[in-house]
């Protein structure tokens, strides 16, 4: 049992030293033709979970949604690219094993609600920034019929949607949000309850 628990305790340390190391040492990388960091992004889309009154789980699914950009073998969106690069499968990937479901799931999926919320909803469409336009149609347009209602099935639709919203709303430059150490403690804590270490 004790054994088990340092096992837990390990990689809880592990997995935030490495999500630490990506904001602190990745972060001021620009966003994908935005006006933002990555790391402002991120943290403006979790921030906008956490005003909405977000559990923990969907302001960490938030935070890390675009995790995927720094690990992704065909590395990170730019606005010249003619592929789409999946960062959020390599997102997913990073957290399988370590995050429960809903957060992956937020991670791996928020790509897909754009794509929902565009054949759902005209108006978010014309609401998207050129950026977003642009890689929407790298990342095969707007769901079709069938495709609408199949992820209209996801178990984790809400949260997935609440951060595809966010990850919109998280382009602001400038914009006050807490700093990085809050919202690390909130991930810690989702990754204790996951690991049965509360």
């Amino acid at each position: 049992m004790a054994e088990n628990r340092h096992i837990a305790d390990q990689k809880i340390t592990d997995t935030m030293a490495v999500i630490k190391d990506i904001f602190i040492n990745h972060g001021r990388q620009d966003y994908l033709g935005e006006n933002v960091t990555m790391a402002e992004h991120m943290m403006q889309a979790a921030h906008m979970a956490e005003s909405l009154g977000a559990d923990d789980l969907t302001v960490t699914g938030a935070l890390l949604h675009d995790i995927g950009h720094f690990t992704s073998a065909f590395g990170t969106f730019t606005m010249a690219d003619t592929h789409d690069r999946f960062h959020e499968d390599a997102g997913a990937s990073v957290l399988e094993g370590l995050f429960p479901e809903a957060v992956i799931a937020m991670v791996q999926h928020h790509v897909a609600a754009k794509r929902y919320l565009c054949a759902t909803d005209q108006s978010y469409f014309e609401a998207l920034s050129e950026a977003s336009k642009h890689s929407l149609s790298l990342q095969g347009g707007p769901m079709t019929e069938d495709e609408v209602n199949a992820f209209a099935q996801n178990p984790h639709l809400d949260r997935i949607l609440m951060v595809r919203r966010c990850d919109d709303g998280g382009k602001t430059k400038g914009q006050d949000t807490p700093d990085l150490d809050h919202f690390l403690t909130i991930v810690e804590r989702v990754l204790k309850n996951h690991h049965g270490q509360v």
